[in-house]
Parts: structure tokens; sequence; C-alpha cells
């Protein structure tokens, strides 16, 4: 019997009690607050200044009431809820008002609130009525003989009757204590995902936030449900819940749906799949929920197959367009993918580029001015009292000197060599040949110059293609082709060498992001003792 009877004895309920009975102060409040606030948004919508000023009331107005609702949720139920914080985020007249209408926080306080009044309220006047009918029972001997009370087809006129009812009262009493405690955790669980404050030191996820509301969602249908069902076996009479029971799954369904559809990653990578899928899943939930309305309203002229054609005729032709324009979204899909995935390889070949330009300062031209100064400095030290040794020393220098213009120019033919600026694409893969330790012939028809970044790319290629064949296929004749066709400039390497190139290597890697990076192409043929074709494509259209 005690352990039937502990909840009494807990502080934890009563204050469950407290909070669920509290809704219905604050519940009211709510629905007078949204409906006023919506109402005013609603009529000054079209009177653009005077809409602003109404929306920051509005804010401040639910953030001060979600911000009672928190305390009385973490004082009450030790839940974690912060709502209530309102930071403007605007500077201007304008930007307050942008601010409120992004502000997360301000969208889900309205959520709660609207739960509150929804189902909150309802459950506050079902505990409190249980409550007040237990107690109501169990006193009655001491005044039954002074309201003349009925219970049922009771009349209850004597004090046996009115002890025979105690128990009754007991029973609906402990019962209360024990639906307080769920029912108050249900309310925890939507207070802390819909009061929690969104700061820099506590980032959530958007998607986490959307599972939490949709939990939340579930359970508080849940809950009204239960009720609902509760008292309706209380009073029996017809099946009336049902109505209630249509109109509170519908809305779970619909938010599940939606919290499913744009929860998958590769729907979403599929242009129009999000939107088709939205249509499917809310005409399908409508339609069910018009056929449960038909059956719970006496069956009869089956009035739910116009919607259902309606809604079938609609689907369709969003379908069939979906369809219709799929190889075109396909297409783009696609396109920005290789975008995507080019301007990411150019941006890698930039910093590399970047990089090893700065290697090549500081071990070259770096080293050798520093050098410069040591000898200079020595020179200087030695000019008086060792004329020879000072010569030599300034001789050093001016050689020294010499090395280093020579890796400047080096360097800067590298960056972009003043060669092709001057004469061109053909003539700069002739210095190239001309340069390279290995034979190389060059067949150039270009009779238009390419656009620079068209240009600079196939000289690119070309040099490090050269550089490639000499350094590791061992070839003894490399062949350059280099062809301008009134959209497209081709530009092949092929080598007499091993072969085997792989063309997943860095080299070929870098030359490969650099063609892609243009919208060109580049193929690499070589086979093991065939030796290597390198063959690029940059389109140069003007």
């Amino acid at each position: 019997m005690s352990a039937v009877l502990a909840p009494l004895g807990r502080a934890a309920t009563y204050r469950s009690l407290l909070f669920l009975a509290s809704a219905l102060v604050t519940g009211s409040v709510a629905f007078a607050l949204l409906l006023t606030g919506w109402l005013l948004l609603a009529g000054t919508v079209f009177l653009t200044p005077l809409v602003i000023p109404v929306l920051i009331g509005f804010r401040a107005a639910v953030g001060a009431l979600a911000q009672f609702e928190s305390r009385l949720a973490r004082d009450l139920l030790g839940a974690d809820a912060d709502g209530g914080r309102y930071r403007s985020g605007g500077t201007g007249f304008w930007a307050r008002g942008k601010a409120v209408i992004g502000d997360l926080g301000f969208w889900r306080e309205q959520a709660y609130l609207t739960l509150r009044t929804i189902v909150g309220w309802p459950l506050a006047v079902f505990v409190v009525s249980l409550v007040g009918s237990s107690l109501w029972l169990i006193a009655l001997p001491i005044y039954y003989r002074w309201v003349d009370a009925d219970v049922g087809t009771w009349h209850v006129d004597t004090l046996q009757k009115a002890v025979l009812l105690m128990p009754v009262g007991v029973v609906g009493l402990v019962l209360t204590l024990y639906l307080a405690r769920p029912l108050a955790a249900a309310s925890r669980t939507a207070a802390e995902a819909l009061l929690r404050v969104d700061d820099a030191s506590r980032r959530v996820d958007v998607r986490i936030l959307r599972r939490r509301a949709l939990r939340a969602h579930a359970v508080a249908t849940v809950v009204a449900n239960v009720v609902v069902l509760i008292v309706w076996a209380a009073v029996s009479g017809s099946f009336w819940p049902g109505w209630v029971l249509i109109g509170t799954l519908l809305a779970l369904a619909l938010h599940a749906w939606v919290e499913y559809a744009v929860s998958r990653e590769d729907w979403q990578r599929r242009r129009g799949v999000v939107p088709l899928a939205l249509h499917a899943g809310i005409s399908v939930a409508l339609c069910t929920s018009y056929v449960l309305i038909w059956a719970l309203s006496g069956a009869g002229y089956f009035w739910p197959g116009w919607a259902i054609f309606a809604f079938g005729l609609v689907l369709g032709a969003h379908a069939l367009d979906f369809y219709r324009r799929g190889p075109v979204v396909t297409g783009l899909q696609k396109r920005i993918d290789v975008l995507q995935t080019t301007r990411a390889g150019a941006v890698d070949v930039r910093e590399s580029e970047a990089r090893r330009i700065e290697r090549d300062l500081h071990d070259g031209a770096q080293a050798r001015l520093v050098a410069l100064g040591m000898n200079l400095g020595m020179a200087e030290q030695r000019l008086a009292a060792d004329p020879e040794a000072a010569r030599g020393l300034l001789t050093e220098a001016r050689l020294g000197v010499e090395e280093a213009l020579r890796e400047l120019r080096e360097l800067a033919r590298g960056i972009h060599p003043p060669v092709l600026t001057d004469r061109g694409l053909e003539a700069a893969i002739a210095a190239l040949a001309h340069r390279s330790a290995v034979p190389v012939h060059v067949t150039a028809d270009v009779r238009e110059r390419p656009p620079a970044a068209v240009e600079t790319a196939a000289y690119f290629v070309a040099a490090e293609a050269l550089t490639n064949a000499a350094k590791h296929a061992e070839p003894s004749r490399i062949e350059v082709r280099i062809v301008r066709d009134p959209k497209t400039l081709v530009v092949e390497v092929s080598d007499d060498g091993r072969g085997g190139a792989d063309p997943a290597g860095a080299g070929l890697t870098g030359l490969r992001q650099r063609v892609e990076a243009l919208d060109g192409k580049l193929t690499i043929v070589s086979p093991a003792g065939g030796g290597t074709t390198l063959h690029a494509e940059l389109p140069c259209a003007s």
C-alpha cells in the first residue's frame, strides 16, 4: 500500500502538478498573445513601415512569455530551458525587422506557446478537474447532508453511500499523481527542445533542432490523444475523439514527412525530387484524412473520390513535368558537379604554384643574395689590408649576382614567360624545345592567338609534359603538335619513351586540374613500353 501511495510523498509530483495546472493561465495568455500578434501583423503587413514596430513588439512579448515559461520549466521540472533571450541582430530600422524574421528562437518559442495553448490548456483542465473531483469524493462524507449530491445515477443521501465513494476518490487522486510525472516529462522534453538559447557557446545543428521539434510534436500528440480518449471513456457517448485523432495525426504525419523529405541528402542532390516528394506525401496524407472523415461521418456517398481524383491529377502533372525535365536537370546537376570539382582543382593548382614560387625564392635567389651580402661585407673589411682577397670576394659576389639574376629570370619564366606574351604560343614552345636536352620537333598551326588564359594553360601543359618526358620516360625524340580551330586549341605531346605513366600522379593531376579549370579535357595514353601521348583540348571560342 505504501508503494502505491509513494507519489503522495514526493515533492516532484506536486511540482509536476503545479506546472501542468499553470497552463490554465499561461495557455490562455499565450492564446491571446499569438492571436492578437498575428492579427496585428496581418492588418499592418500592407502598411510597410508600421509592420516593423509591430513585429518587434510582438517578438518582445513572445520573448517575455517564453522567458516566464522557461523559468517555470526550469524551476518546477528541472528542464534545461533558457528561451526568451532576444538579440536585435540589426542596427537599422529594416535590419531589425529582418533579424526578427530570421530569428529561429522566435519561431520555436511560438511553437512552444502554441503547444501550451492547444495541448497544455486542455491537459490542465483535465488534471485540475480530476484532482478536484477526487478530493470532492474523498471529503464527501463531511458535507453530503448539505450538497444533495448525485454521482452518476447514484443519489448520495446517507453516510454509508458517501463513505463508499471515498475509495473512488482515492483511486482518482492516485491515478492523477501517477499521470503527473510522465505528462510533465513530456512537457519538459518540449521545453528543452523549443526553449533553448542559440549562441556562440552552444551551437546546435539545425537538423538536430528539427528532430527535437518532431519528437516534441509526437509526444504532445500522443499525450493529447490519450487525454481525449480518457475523457471519452469517462463520459462515453459516440466516438467523438475520432475527429481529434484525425486532426492531430494528420498534423503529425505532415510534419514527419516534411522532416523525412528534407533530411534525405540523396534527394537534395537531385533537383526537383524534394518538392515532388513533399507534394506526393502531403497529397496522400490529405486524401487519407478525407477517407477517415468520410468513414467517421457515417460513410454513404464516397465524396472523397473527387478529392483523390483532383489531387492525383495535379500530382500526376507534377510528376510528368519532373520526369520530362529530368534529363535537362540531370545535365545541369552534372555540370554543377563538374564546375565545383574543376574550380576546386584550380584553387589547388594556384596554391601549389604559390608554394613552388615561395620555395624557389627561399632556396635560390634569396640564399644567393644573402651570400652576396656576406661577400661584400668581407670584401669591405679586407679592401685596405688585402686587396687581392677583396678582389676575389668581389668576383664571387659578381658571379653570385649573375646567378641570382638567372634564377629570377627562370622563376619569372615559370610564372609567365615574357616570350609567350611578346611572340605567342608557337615561339614560347619553340623556346622550350630549344632548351630541352631531348630532341623536340614542334608542329604548330595557330593562325589566331587564343585568349591569354588558354594560351598560358597550353604553354604550361607543354612545358610540364616535356619536363616529365625528359625526366622519367628516357625518350629519344619528342613530338609537340599545336592546332587551333575556331573553337578549340589542341596541344599534343608524344614521346617514344618507356611509357607506363600514372595518370593519377601528382604532376599529371595538376595538369588535368589546370585544363579542367578552363572546361578543357586532358587525355593520357601511356602503355608500358609504348611511349606516352598527352592530348589536351582547351575551348577558346571568342
